[in-house]
């Protein structure tokens, strides 16, 4: 959306508030939670087509994963907001040709997986099913696909994994949620209201999802890869991770982007992988 029309519907969304707080909020966790791109163009298609396609069940929710059969290490990628698993089409043939045993999914409401809303903590449990049926060593997760790599290994025991790659992936849910707030231009009943559905729905307080405090007590080893001009999530984000997890180690890039995808890094994921 452009710039205007986001302000035109924070601007709608508050002036609504005014009447009914509640339904406003909700109106816009339901604008928050509902991606507008990530569906498969064909060009995309193509790029999982030789993939073996299998659809796993999450409460009623089909999710898609393709799989390229290796007899090395088993690889599950996990691609970030408004994408799908061809986002990976810059690393495949690099991992294929460690013989990987790789593993992608598309998220909730993303790719050919069905469902209309999303959420990290959704996509965690997506994640949980494909990592239970595959048994993977390591996920590599990208922008929110990271974050819900996190959830995941924080609710769930993944006896298999020893390697976790976050790419570009933010912190904590509250800087990601605060973003959406100052970009809609919401106003503090929104803003207290999208606060207290969280709680409602999840029993948690906002600030309570914080992947980088969840890595604390990750025993896998991490290696977090961030860009010091990502537009999207701050490298700051990065820092935080640093900082939390212990057994990690950070390489910072400048010029990459919040996309992360330059070949110049696949060599350091394949070795942090083998290693």
């Amino acid at each position: 959306m452009s710039s205007f029309v986001i302000k035109s519907v924070g601007k709608t969304l508050n002036a609504t508030s005014l009447i009914s707080s509640k339904y406003a909020a909700k109106k816009a966790l339901n604008l928050f939670a509902s991606p507008r791109n990530g569906r498969y163009t064909d060009k995309q298609k193509e790029i999982v087509s030789e993939a073996t396609y299998k659809e796993l069940n999450l409460d009623g929710l089909d999710i898609s994963v393709y799989h390229w059969k290796g007899n090395g290490k088993t690889i599950l990628l996990a691609h970030g907001w408004e994408s799908n698993a061809s986002r990976w089409s810059y690393i495949l043939a690099d991992l294929k040709s460690q013989d990987y045993n790789i593993v992608a999914l598309d998220a909730p409401a993303h790719g050919q997986s069905s469902g209309k809303q999303f959420n990290a903590l959704l996509y965690s449990e997506a994640i949980n099913i494909v990592a239970k049926a595959y048994q993977p060593e390591a996920f590599i997760g990208h922008s929110v696909g990271g974050m819900a790599s996190v959830f995941c290994l924080h609710n769930h025991d993944i006896p298999s994994l020893n390697r976790l790659v976050l790419l570009g992936a933010p912190a904590h849910f509250t800087g990601v949620f605060s973003r959406y707030k100052s970009m809609m231009g919401y106003n503090r009943k929104i803003s207290n209201g999208l606060d207290n559905i969280v709680l409602e729905r999840f029993g948690k307080p906002v600030d309570y999802f914080s992947a980088a405090n969840f890595t604390k007590s990750i025993e896998a080893k991490g290696l977090i890869i961030h860009d010091k001009k990502d537009k999207i999530i701050p490298y700051e984000d990065a820092l935080l991770f640093a900082n939390r997890y212990s057994n990690s180690e950070l390489i910072t890039t400048t010029g990459f982007g919040h996309g992360l995808k330059d070949v110049s890094l696949t060599p350091k994921i394949i070795e942090f992988l083998n290693n």
